[in-house]
């Protein structure tokens, strides 16, 4: 097993254990802590599946995960104990200056370095360097510009150090073993050595008047260090975008923040060396790699990598629809690929937020937070789309959002499924998730889908088929009519008397019904998901818990997220019209794929970590659960927003709708039912999904 592998399993914190193992591997219980790997024999029961977690808070994160109505969310809320991640991890966050072996440093990422970066970087110092020397005063910087120039060409296995200009205690690090301190300086007293120390610190000239008086560090402050911050910044905006090149970032980074402001004489690069390292100076810099396809797992404040670079687009999105309402700068269609990608970071924000406060908080505030929140992502633009739609007098609009209920239904019963088995079952050959439970949410899917479409059946059953266009070209009154256009429709008598009171029968049942699945799986019957949350000791884990996310921090950036999430729903809605009159795409495809999956990205991810860490049975919730929320509280949701606010929202889909959604219910619990799967099982739902994709896309206008 590889060191990640070693790192991605105590992420997973589920495991089932025998008593025997568990009484080899634990003897201690205490409260409030819980550890990774070790099962604790005084609360193990021989069925139960164990969470362990390093604390309190992300022992309450795991069991949300597992608890109905609950967002099912992969990243940590805490910050990991350092002592329990693996090497790979650790140098992720390294600060490159720790000395080490790496073998052999010529890679092809450190080539591809060279074509990408380092010839120009290079080049532009020998361009500063030409100038200092111009300046005659500038001498020093330009001689330090041509050593930069060779390093920022080829940095890897050299070393940067800042050489102190007194004898002192060495900083020098090596990775791997500890480096025992050196100093030219013998003392007697230790009170004495620690006096030497301040004293020869004070006399550093980097924070003396010394630096300041030289007529070289305002001619090179003017002159080269602009260029070269800007040249330094550029580089490590492009390499932290491209994410697996953070080390190259990290090392531009470091050049115009820190080495480029240290006087020429106090650095040094050479080649690393054991015996060539001078032990009075300290590492600034030194680096053996310029990629790591691990960065991936890269978080910023508890904050995945990808949603951090993602960010931005929230803001340029939001800039460009506000301010350019005439489309002078961007077009209807440009404003709204930026929309719809604006909302991936921003339903990342939002799930991790009520992740954290579900975490720090009991079991009724994070039901709420759970039932309110958990569907704002695609109410905010339902909401808007449905009132746009009014206003213009399309009915595009609503077919869009119908389409777009139906797209997240679809995605969530079948294709986060279905991925989730193939890329896990390609890891695992064939994974276990509990039956039972599982079968708990096929139930509420089956009485959800039925009640969704309950009123679209009865229409069919009580309207009258009309067609129109029709043509006899036999000339004869017994003979066969072809027609160009036949649908169902209704008097608006049998609407008003019995279709809409059977519409908002069934969205008073619904929501209902799911406040009965909260209560039986949540309160009476939790025996049927088996799980059992450890406390158990182990020496050496730290007791403090460093939450990412504090509760109210976490519900200021929910509330904000969810303002700027209503915002790009309004902008998506309002250039969503161009595409609406495309006769290219139609809108039954556009919603059931671009506007019902994208805003469901971070779920995608969070079930295929699930799966690939063995935990099918989450990846499979993950699904069930947004599908569960989508029929039972968003379309009421609609429904009494329409109610309220007439904008012609009912619950009367096309056929293409009715029979995807009835046929996938169906073809998810036939494939559920034994209590496992694999890849095989996978493919087969994908399959489907894409068939039921191709027929909307194939659909007519």
């Amino acid at each position: 097993m590889s060191e990640m592998e070693q790192e991605q399993e105590p992420e997973l914190a589920v495991r089932r254990r025998s008593t025997q193992d568990a009484l080899m591997s634990c003897s201690t219980v205490t409260q409030n802590h819980s550890c990774e790997g070790i099962t604790c024999p005084g609360c193990l029961m021989m069925t139960k599946t164990m969470l362990l977690a390093e604390n309190e808070v992300e022992a309450h994160k795991l069991a949300n995960n597992y608890k109905f109505g609950f967002k099912k969310w992969k990243s940590h809320v805490t910050e990991r104990p350092w002592e329990d991640r693996s090497a790979i991890v650790k140098e992720l966050y390294s600060d490159l200056n720790v000395i080490k072996y790496p073998g052999s440093l010529i890679t092809c990422d450190n080539m591809l370095y060279v074509l990408l970066f380092g010839w120009w970087i290079a080049l532009l110092y020998l361009l500063i360097a030409l100038i200092m020397f111009v300046t005659i005063v500038g001498i020093p910087y330009g001689k330090l510009c041509c050593n930069l120039a060779g390093y920022y060409f080829w940095p890897f296995g050299k070393v940067i150090q800042k050489l102190f200009m007194n004898r002192r205690k060495s900083s020098v690090r090596f990775y791997g073993e500890s480096v025992p301190e050196a100093t030219n300086v013998e003392t007697t007293a230790l009170l004495g050595d620690t006096e030497k120390d301040e004293h020869i610190l004070a006399e550093t000239p980097t924070t003396g008047m010394n630096y300041w008086r030289c007529p070289s560090t305002y001619v090179w402050l003017l002159l080269g260090y602009p260029l070269l911050a800007i040249a330094h910044g550029l580089a490590s905006f492009i390499a932290w975008i491209l994410v697996v090149t953070i080390p190259i970032a990290k090392l531009n980074g470091r050049a115009f923040t820190n080495i480029l402001l240290i006087p020429p004489e106090q650095l040094q690069i050479r080649p690393f060396k054991r015996m060539d390292v001078p032990l009075d100076g300290e590492v600034v810099l030194c680096c053996y790699r310029a990629m790591n396809f691990y960065y991936y797992k890269y978080t910023v404040v508890g904050i995945n990598v990808f949603a951090v670079n993602l960010l931005p687009l929230v803001v340029v999105a939001l800039v460009l629809g506000y301010a350019d309402t005439e489309n002078h700068y961007a077009s209807s269609l440009v404003k709204f690929v930026l929309s719809i990608l604006a909302i991936i970071p921003l339903s990342y924000y939002i799930g991790m937020a009520i992740a954290s406060i579900s975490a720090q908080s009991n079991f009724a505030v994070g039901a709420v937070v759970n039932a309110t929140f958990g569907s704002i992502t695609e109410l905010t633009f339902y909401i808007t789309a449905l009132i746009k739609g009014n206003h213009k007098g399309n009915k595009s609009y609503e077919e869009v959002v119908k389409s777009a209920l139906t797209g997240t239904l679809l995605g969530c019963v079948l294709f986060i499924p279905g991925i989730s088995m193939v890329i896990g079952g390609c890891k695992h050959q064939e994974q276990r998730f509990n039956s039972r439970s599982a079968g708990i949410s096929s139930a509420l899917l089956f009485i959800s889908v039925g009640g969704v479409f309950a009123p679209t059946l009865f229409s069919k059953a009580y309207g009258n088929l009309i067609c129109q266009d029709c043509t006899n070209s036999t000339q004869n009154d017994s003979g066969s009519f072809q027609c160009s256009d036949c649908h169902f429709s209704m008097s608006n008598s049998l609407f008003h008397s019995h279709v809409q009171p059977l519409i908002h029968t069934v969205c008073i049942l619904l929501p209902a019904s799911y406040v009965i699945g909260l209560i039986f799986s949540l309160k009476t019957h939790t025996h049927i998901y088996d799980i059992h949350i450890s406390d158990c000791h182990v020496p050496g884990h730290s007791h403090n818990v460093v939450i990412h996310w504090s509760r109210w921090r976490a519900v200021v950036l929910l509330v904000v997220a969810t303002v700027c999430m209503s915002a790009c729903a309004e902008l998506v809605s309002e250039h969503i019209d161009p595409l609406l009159s495309s006769s290219a795409i139609s809108p039954y495809f556009l919603g059931v794929t671009v506007l019902a999956m994208v805003p469901e990205l971070p779920e995608i991810v969070n079930g295929i970590q699930f799966a690939l860490q063995n935990n099918i049975s989450l990846s499979l919730e993950v699904g069930s659960s947004i599908a569960v929320q989508v029929c039972m509280l968003q379309i009421p949701i609609l429904v009494l927003f329409s109610a309220i606010y007439p904008v012609g929202f009912n619950l009367l889909f096309s056929d293409l709708h009715l029979w995807a959604s009835i046929f996938s219910v169906i073809l998810m619990n036939y494939i559920f039912m034994d209590g496992k799967c694999d890849y095989f099982q996978g493919t087969a739902l994908v399959v489907v999904y894409l068939i039921i994709m191709a027929m909307y896309y194939f659909a007519p206008s």
